[in-house]
């Protein structure tokens, strides 16, 4: 089955054509046909670049006023110089990134009116992302009129969390009138990473406690016992937990009452320092990117150096404490941009973790450069893992399934036999 997977955002649409199976996903074999992106949606040098799985790449610098409009790029992409595909008919479903999916959706549904309703009925939970990705499925809905869609939440993974992890310690009414909750993100690539190691291991992913730690530009931990996601750092939005590129993480909620008390910033300005202002960037002055921050460091500057000890500090915070939650843990694994890429990083956050039974061997880590494979010795009582994450194959096989599913003949009860007399 070839799947499209979109990513809309408010200004790019990323893309990606999966060709999936159950056979291929049994024995991880999905093939990536093509993958790119559009960007600077809505202006005149709106910039699409796309890769394909023959190697051909391709550069398009045009004037692309709209969703609907890159998407017909997309499809430029895929059928022309690349030839992945002949006509956009070969695209049997689309799969869309959905962040916020609320306390509705607990997995991977496929879109109907109903459903769309549902996600716009959560914009308020994520107005910066929702929006955007809802546009992706209206301009697919028109182009595409024959291929079945599907929504995967960022949220779904997390909606196993028990109360306990998820409420705030707030006035109850807060939770049942306005649901306001942990509810987590990153739940494809967390999930992923997961089930993949549980792949290598040979073992089903329910016998296995895990620590996962995604770290980009934006990062999060999660606790996974025996496949279910039961602590997460990120909360009601993407700004609560570690340290981030420019999101502070975890705040003390009267540092900002504080601020607008005294007039340093107003409630407007609020989400952009929060979002753009703050994290590794906040600290440093200098980049939210982490190896601007690993060169400046090493060159001497001091708050490089600081913003790299406290988002250190913080990853170390969370593992020992999932560790606590989990009761200990099988593996911790790294991924994410900075998390697959990034050796040192991963040495200054497992050094003097002995406690917990991790012991990073320099040489496997070194090599750990955005590939599989454990960083830890052989005697390590808790394994350390890098996989490289791929959320969009998650997409694509959460939406193989669902149309599978969809597809399948629905069995009848017979009734049953009604005793003799």
């Amino acid at each position: 089955m070839k799947i499209l997977v979109l990513n809309s955002g408010s200004s790019s649409v990323k893309f990606q054509l999966i060709e999936t199976s159950p056979g291929q996903l049994e024995t991880n074999r999905d093939r990536v046909l093509a993958k790119g992106i559009v960007e600077k949606i809505g202006t005149a040098e709106s910039v699409t670049a796309c890769q394909a799985e023959n190697g051909k790449a391709l550069k398009l610098v045009r004037g692309v006023p709209d969703h609907r409009h890159a998407i017909e790029v997309v499809f430029e992409c895929l059928t022309g110089a690349n030839g992945v595909i002949r006509s956009p008919r070969e695209i049997e479903a689309v799969g869309h990134r959905v962040v916020h999916g609320g306390e509705r959706f607990t997995a991977s549904v496929l879109i109907t009116d109903a459903v769309v309703r549902e996600i716009e009925g959560n914009f308020h939970l994520a107005p910066l992302h929702n929006p955007p990705n809802i546009k992706g499925y209206y301009a697919t809905r028109t182009l595409l009129p024959h291929a079945p869609q599907v929504a995967v939440f960022d949220t779904a993974f997390h909606q196993t969390l028990p109360p306990k992890a998820y409420l705030y310690a707030i006035p109850y009414a807060f939770y049942t009138r306005r649901r306001i909750r942990r509810y987590g993100f990153h739940g494809s690539s967390h999930r992923y990473v997961a089930s993949r190691y549980a792949q290598i291991q040979g073992r089903p992913l329910e016998t296995f406690k895990l620590i996962t730690c995604h770290l980009g530009n934006g990062c999060s931990v999660c606790a996974i016992d025996r496949g279910k996601s039961v602590e997460t750092s990120m909360g009601f939005t993407p700004l609560e937990g570690l340290v981030m590129g420019t999101r502070p993480g975890d705040l003390d909620s009267g540092v900002l009452l504080y601020l607008l008390r005294n007039g340093q910033t107003s409630l407007e300005d609020a989400e952009d320092l929060l979002n753009r202002q703050s994290g590794l960037y906040g600290i440093s002055g200098i980049s939210n990117d982490l190896r601007d921050l690993v060169r400046e460091a090493g060159k001497g500057d001091h708050r490089a150096h600081l913003a790299l000890e406290v988002y250190v500090h913080r990853v170390k915070k969370y593992l020992g404490a999932y560790y606590a939650v989990l009761n200990g843990a099988d593996a911790v694994i790294f991924t994410g941009g900075a998390g697959e890429h990034q050796a040192g990083l991963r040495a200054m956050i497992c050094d003097s973790l002995d406690a917990l039974g991790i012991q990073v061997d320099q040489v496997r880590n070194e090599r750990a450069f955005g590939v599989e494979g454990a960083i830890t010795t052989p005697g390590s009582r808790t394994q350390v893992w890098v996989i490289p994450t791929n959320e969009e194959l998650i997409i694509a096989r959460d939406t193989m399934r669902v149309i599978l599913a969809k597809s399948r003949p629905k069995v009848r009860k017979r009734a049953a036999a009604k005793p003799q007399m």
